[in-house]
């Protein structure tokens, strides 16, 4: 490897000296990558299909009101930190500078735990899915970890290439999946369920009614990848426009969609069906037998819209976690690097890919744990979805919770110390502080609730997961605190780098 001068792709962007691509983003395309995470077909037809039946809660749609105020509060303070700290180590740099580098530590490594989980257990349900897809419509049968592979090779092809090719490849498959689930909106619209329309998917005594903790866990699980969008702010045209924008506008259409296309799938199949395991059955929406939520859009729709539609559906069901695979995978990737190039963790890690500015490094290394664990788990002989799926995301939606939880005091702290920006008081704190308790309550409910989310049944006996895992990720935490503190008193160089980004002082690494 050698260093070479700075160089200026073609097309879509720069990288100087050892920097990540800059100018490739704007806000449509960031809106690509925060709403592909929290990947819309894949939340409405599995997660809040699945939170009806486990909670006997129907009115789900309601509770997406209360946490799209919830996150609109968090976005005004994040959005505002936006605009004076550039870093794509984001939670991590924000955390620094607001709380503390040694806590910014400790939020880095709660971030590499959520990120990688969320990314990693994905796999899971994508091997199934995909596999599902392949058999019906192409006769193919393989075992889910094979469909796997596959995936891992393309994500990493994908990994050490420009960002704003990542992007483009995100907006066909964000806006087909969308596609497909309006379409079904707009079918059952036209002719709904055998229950017809019903207002108590939006009753909030309803939903305060019935299992709200976890009701309200499961629906702040189909946000996460949102809060995303300034790990890119060293990527984007306009760092301290861009990333505000592009956040708000995700918050805003996911909050409307989930809410609308959730209360329509409970029109699909009827309210009182969607909550209760032997109407479910009686209906025909089963999976071997078994009531099986997950397949009433897919039935619903097909009925209404023809086998092609249910076809594409099926197909774009799996594509819509590829597209979730590739932004956590970058999301992971320029954590890694953040890290790598202030010295917390080896400096290879800050190296990024001349022409490309791909942090190369990084992507490749989460791309090796993304094969371990898949192959872990296929030797194993687990279940790709109860296990690597259910234990993995939900650990990292919980992860992220308690960074965004963080990151609202870090806020505070931060524009506490600086006066002179001018902000109001109430996007420096009052709507930072607000956000963070709420934030810390949904925090609790989940941790409450984990045992629910990772056996599905709000009844079921303790799970030793629903201990070990959340242990992992606290545990995690307190270990970057550690690291912080060593790092404090034995190696202040490294120490008074942390959080600044690219004016950490360190020359950094571009490779061809």
């Amino acid at each position: 490897m050698s260093a070479t001068e700075s160089k200026t792709p073609r097309s879509g962007g720069e990288t100087g000296s050892g920097g990540l691509q800059r100018r490739a983003l704007g806000v449509p395309d960031l809106v690509f990558f925060i709403v592909a995470a929290s990947a819309p077909l894949t939340a409405v037809a599995g997660g809040q299909a699945a939170t009806y039946l486990v909670t006997g809660n129907r009115a789900v749609p309601f509770m997406f009101i209360p946490l799209g105020i919830i996150l609109a509060l968090f976005a005004i303070g994040y959005a505002a930190m936006s605009r004076h700290v550039t870093n794509a180590g984001a939670f991590y740099s924000y955390v620094s500078k607001g709380l503390g580098k040694v806590y910014g530590v400790g939020a880095a490594f709660v971030a590499l735990i959520a990120y990688n989980s969320m990314q990693l257990g994905i796999y899971g349900l994508f091997g199934v899915a995909f596999g599902s897809s392949m058999s019906s419509i192409l006769g193919i049968t393989a075992p889910w970890w094979l469909w796997c592979l596959m995936c891992i090779g393309i994500i990493a092809t994908l990994g050490v290439l420009r960002i704003d090719l990542n992007a483009r490849v995100l907006a066909v498959v964000l806006v087909l999946e969308v596609l497909i689930v309006a379409l079904f909106d707009l079918s059952i619209l036209a002719e709904p369920g055998p229950q017809g329309f019903s207002l108590l998917g939006f009753d909030p005594t309803i939903a305060f009614g019935a299992a709200a903790g976890a009701t309200l866990t499961f629906c702040a699980a189909s946000f996460v990848g949102f809060e995303s969008a300034a790990i890119y702010s060293e990527e984007v045209r306009d760092p301290r426009r861009t990333v505000a924008r592009a956040t708000f506008i995700a918050v805003g259409l996911i909050a409307v969609f989930y809410a609308f296309s959730s209360w329509l799938l409970g029109i699909a199949a009827g309210p009182a069906t969607m909550v209760d395991p032997g109407a479910m059955v009686e209906a025909g929406f089963t999976a071997g037998g078994e009531p099986d939520p997950t397949t009433v859009l897919f039935v619903a729709g097909a009925e209404r819209l023809g086998q092609i539609w249910g076809t594409s559906a099926s197909l774009l069901f799996a594509t819509s976690l590829f597209a979730a695979l590739l932004s956590f995978h970058n999301a992971v990737a320029r954590y890694m690097f953040a890290l790598g190039r202030e010295g917390v963790v080896p400096r290879a890690f800050g190296s990024v890919r001349a022409g490309s500015g791909a942090p190369w490094v990084a992507s490749l290394a989460q791309s090796a744990l993304a094969l371990t664990i898949v192959l872990i788990f296929a030797l194993a002989a687990a279940d790709p979805v109860l296990t690597l799926f259910t234990w993995l995301t939900n650990l990292g939606a919980l992860g992220v919770l308690l960074l965004m939880s963080i990151t609202s005091f870090a806020v505070i702290g931060y524009f506490r110390r600086r006066p002179e920006t001018g902000l109001s008081r109430w996007s420096s704190a009052v709507a930072p502080a607000i956000a963070g308790v709420l934030l810390t309550v949904v925090l609790i409910l989940g941790v409450t609730n984990f045992n629910v989310l990772i056996t599905g049944a709000t009844d079921a006996p303790l799970n030793t997961m629903a201990v070990v895992l959340p242990v992992i990720l606290f545990g995690g935490g307190l270990v970057g605190l550690l690291v912080g503190s060593l790092l404090k008193r034995r190696r202040p160089e490294v120490f008074a780098a942390v959080g600044e980004g690219a004016n950490a002082g360190f020359p950094q690494r571009e490779d061809k």
